[in-house]
C-alpha cells in the first residue's frame, strides 16, 4: 500500500520537528540548574546529607551543582554572588546577612539563644518572619535553618581559661566579617580572621592560638590533632540559613517551589538531628584524644559579652523590642 501525505500534513509534521529541535522542553521538561557553594568540606555531615538525601529528592526537576569547601566562591562572599546572579544557593551565616542588614546582628550575638530549641522557637516566631522578610528585601529567600552545633573555644595553648580576662591576648580565629570579629571581642579575645579551610594550618603553625567551631566540625576537620583543650563557653548556638536567590525562586512554578521547599525542610531537619546526636558524644571523644575538656565561669562570660554589647554601636541597630521578644520565648 502506498501512503500519501498531503501538503498540509507535511507542513504540520515539519513544524513539529522544528519545534522539537529548537525547544526540547516541549517534549521533555528541562531541569532547572542550581549552582550551590558553601564552606563545608565533602566529609562534613552537611555535604553527606546533601548528596544522600537532598539532591535525590529534587533530581527530577533540578540540575544541582554543589561546590564544597568554598571552591567556587570565598567564604563570606556567597550572599553577594547570589545577589549578582552568579550563584543560586548557599548555606549562609548570620554575619553574612548582618553585613547588609545590621538588625540581623541580634541573633548572632553571644548568649542571645539559650539552646538549639530556643533558637528554633525564635526563627519560627514573628521575630523570625520579620528577619526573613528583611532577607527577601535584599534578594535572598531563606528556605530552612539547620543547627550545626554550639560554638565553644578550643585552644592549642595550655593556658587555663576561666573568665574572659584569661582570654586577653589570645588570637582567636573567627571568620571574616565585622559581626564575627565582634563576637570574638565579646569573649575577651583578639579575633583574627582566617578562612575555614585554613584553620588547621593556622593552628599547627601558631598563626592563631584558638578557634571556636562546634565540636562536630572540630572532629570532621581534625582540628583536635593540633589542640590541647576545649573550654565549654557555649557562647553561640550555631546555624546555617539554607538560602536561594529570590530571583531564582520567583522564576519557578509553584510546584517546583513546593518540591524544593519540602526537600530543604527535610534536609535541615536531618542535618540538625545528626549534629545534635554527634555532639552529645564528642566531649568523651576529645578527652580520649588527650584534650582537657572543662567548663569555665559561664556567668562571667555571659556578663562580659552582654555588657560589651550594651555599650557597643550594634545594639542601636537592632529592632526596638526584638531582644525582649526573643528572651520571652
Amino acid at each position: 500500500m502506498t501512503l500519501r501525505m498531503s501538503r498540509r500534513q507535511f507542513l504540520i509534521a515539519q513544524s513539529a520537528l522544528a519545534t522539537a529541535a529548537v525547544c526540547p522542553s516541549a517534549f521533555a521538561q528541562t531541569k532547572i540548574p542550581l549552582v550551590y557553594c558553601e564552606s563545608a568540606s565533602t566529609e562534613d555531615v552537611r555535604a553527606k546529607v546533601m548528596m544522600d538525601k537532598f539532591v535525590p529528592a529534587i533530581a527530577s526537576d533540578f540540575d544541582f551543582k554543589p561546590y564544597f569547601n568554598s571552591t567556587l566562591f570565598k567564604q563570606g562572599t556567597e550572599l553577594l554572588a547570589m545577589q549578582r546572579g552568579n550563584l543560586d544557593m548557599s548555606a549562609l551565616s548570620i554575619p553574612d546577612f548582618q553585613r547588609q542588614i545590621p538588625a540581623w546582628g541580634i541573633v548572632g550575638n553571644a548568649y542571645v539563644f539559650r539552646d538549639a530549641n530556643h533558637m528554633f522557637k525564635v526563627y519560627n516566631s514573628d521575630v523570625g518572619k520579620q528577619l526573613f522578610r528583611m532577607a527577601e528585601d535584599i534578594g535572598i529567600k531563606v528556605l530552612s535553618v539547620h543547627y550545626i552545633g554550639t560554638r565553644h573555644v578550643s585552644l592549642r595553648v595550655k593556658k587555663k581559661i576561666n573568665t574572659p580576662a584569661d582570654m586577653a591576648g589570645i588570637r582567636l580565629r573567627m571568620p571574616a566579617g565585622e559581626g564575627w570579629q565582634f563576637l570574638g571581642e565579646c569573649l575577651g579575645a583578639n579575633p583574627t580572621p582566617v578562612p575555614f579551610a585554613e584553620v588547621y594550618t593556622a593552628l599547627q603553625t601558631g598563626a592563631i592560638d584558638a578557634q571556636d567551631n562546634p565540636m562536630p566540625l572540630t572532629k570532621t576537620m581534625k582540628f583536635y590533632e593540633v589542640l590541647s583543650q576545649y573550654v565549654l563557653t557555649g557562647h553561640l548556638i550555631n546555624c546555617n540559613l539554607f538560602s536561594i536567590a529570590k530571583k531564582k525562586w520567583d522564576a519557578m512554578t509553584p510546584a517546583q517551589q513546593a518540591k524544593l521547599q519540602a526537600a530543604a525542610t527535610d534536609y535541615s531537619a536531618t542535618v540538625t538531628a545528626q549534629f545534635a546526636a554527634e555532639e552529645t558524644e564528642l566531649a568523651a571523644f576529645f578527652r580520649s584524644q588527650g584534650m582537657d575538656v572543662y567548663s569555665p565561669d559561664l556567668a562571667a562570660f555571659r556578663k562580659f559579652a552582654l555588657d560589651k554589647t550594651r555599650n557597643s554601636k550594634y545594639i542601636k541597630e537592632w529592632v526596638p523590642g526584638m531582644l525582649e521578644k526573643i528572651e520571652s520565648l
